[in-house]
């Protein structure tokens, strides 16, 4: 069926070697469903449609694992910042800017250095002091809230931030938009009070699932990412009594909440527990899609503490959460899902006008001047092609909605609407057309009419 290359055991510094993927069915009819089946991937594979839909590339001038967003990318991941800070707001979040480097003391008290070393880029030398480019926004984090005094009344703190980070993945585990080095991720951490931990922790899943809804995801689980007790001191915080209380207290949040979850033993953070969330791509694999984690050791690292009711300091819990991945994956993620043709509101053109003859363009002209006041992406294809050829590039694209013009459009001043599917709508006003658009965006509804 297949080949392809593998370093033996591995170890991306001994030989590559060719793997060789074969298969075998007991009847026919189960070996062309799998056949049907793999074509299906070849069709949804995200690196195949980012470069047909002209989403995302790579360089090797760039390098590996380091995605350039093209024009329709961006559209993309703008609307989904905008969703996200827009929901966030109405939860109490506020959100803040960081550098993408920090000197390497800070990522010592953090514990970056030495837990997370393996997979952070070398250091740079400026001056005679070591910097590194960030794999986590963690510590300056707590940073900003260590830089004033915080009182009970401060708390819980929420703070958002959409930050690109840097991770060192080896050359055989990078994989298109799903494993990069260079990541852009919705990260947020909550600074609470021990007696605030439940009900914040629980907020943040029903947040997920509240994006969940949105992009329809539907098959997924949570899983307790716990530590395990030979790992203290080497992969983990080396706090035996704390992991124990804090994974208890994810448990209590989560089944007082009537949240099903699955419990992986030695998968945690460094700093502390975690709920994994892993989704089920369209093509059948399986990613981490979001985390919630607890972080209990950094609040002793960098000092953070706060006043209680009894005027009494206290140490912070944080709940480092990151409801939508990064962008490269959840984009990677969402081509697959969805096959390319993204719901009206992520589509990066929204409406193509598509002018019978050159004698149309002005009405066509006036159509995307119209819709694009409206806030509508909208495109004219003015080229000298034939109507049919305009309207397969148009379904190529996956755009939405074709809105074809010759001369009975003209004439009446309609706009006869095509969907991608090939579906033809019945003629209407342009204000009916509009009022469509409006409400299919706003609602974010995946059905086009």
């Amino acid at each position: 069926l297949n080949i392809a290359g593998a370093y033996w055991r591995g170890d991306e510094h001994r030989p590559m070697l060719q793997r060789i993927y074969g298969v075998a069915f007991d009847t026919e009819e189960a070996l062309s469903e799998h056949l049907l089946w793999l074509e299906e991937i070849k069709k949804r594979d995200h690196r195949k449609l980012g470069r047909e839909l002209e989403i995302f590339i790579f360089d090797d001038e760039v390098g590996p694992g380091l995605p350039l967003w093209l024009p329709n990318g961006g559209i993309i991941i703008e609307e989904i910042e905008k969703l996200a800070k827009e929901t966030e707001l109405k939860h109490g979040y506020v959100r803040v800017r960081t550098p993408h480097l920090a000197k390497e003391d800070l990522f010592k008290r953090s514990g970056h250095l030495p837990y997370y070393a393996e997979s952070m880029y070398p250091p740079m030398e400026i001056e005679g002091v070591r910097y590194y480019v960030k794999p986590m926004n963690c510590p300056m984090h707590h940073k900003i809230f260590a830089s004033k005094t915080r009182s009970y009344r401060d708390l819980p703190l929420r703070i958002a931030e959409y930050g690109t980070c840097y991770r060192y993945e080896k050359s055989g585990e990078l994989l298109g938009l799903m494993r990069v080095r260079s990541m852009q991720m919705n990260d947020s951490h909550i600074y609470c009070s021990e007696t605030q931990f439940g009900q914040e922790f629980a907020a943040v899943v029903f947040l997920y699932l509240e994006y969940f809804k949105i992009f329809d995801i539907k098959e997924y689980y949570m899983r307790l990412s716990t530590h395990h007790p030979s790992g203290l001191g080497k992969k983990y915080v080396n706090n035996s009594a704390m992991w124990l209380k804090t994974e208890d207290m994810v448990r209590r949040a989560m089944d007082s909440n009537n949240i099903p979850y699955r419990e992986a033993v030695d998968e945690a953070a460094f700093y502390g527990p975690k709920i994994d969330v892993q989704v089920k791509s369209a093509i059948g694999q399986e990613y981490t899609l979001a985390t919630n984690q607890v972080d209990f050791a950094q609040a002793e690292s960098f000092d953070l503490k706060f006043a209680n009711e009894k005027g009494q300091e206290e140490r912070p819990l944080i709940i480092h959460r990151a409801p939508l991945s990064t962008h490269e994956r959840l984009v990677g993620f969402l081509l697959e899902h969805y096959g390319g043709a993204f719901p009206v509101w992520l589509a990066p053109v929204q409406v193509t006008v598509i002018p019978v003859a050159d004698r149309h363009l002005d009405y066509a002209r006036k159509l995307e001047a119209g819709l694009s006041s409206e806030g509508v992406r909208v495109k004219v294809d003015a080229r000298s092609e034939r109507m049919s050829l305009k309207i397969r590039q148009a379904q190529l694209d996956k755009v939405p909605y074709m809105l074809v013009v010759g001369d009975k459009e003209v004439a009446t001043a309609t706009v006869s609407v095509r969907l991608r599917s090939g579906e033809q709508l019945p003629a209407q006003s342009l204000a009916s057309f509009e009022e469509t658009v409006r409400t299919v965006i706003a609602d974010k509804a995946r059905d086009l009419k």
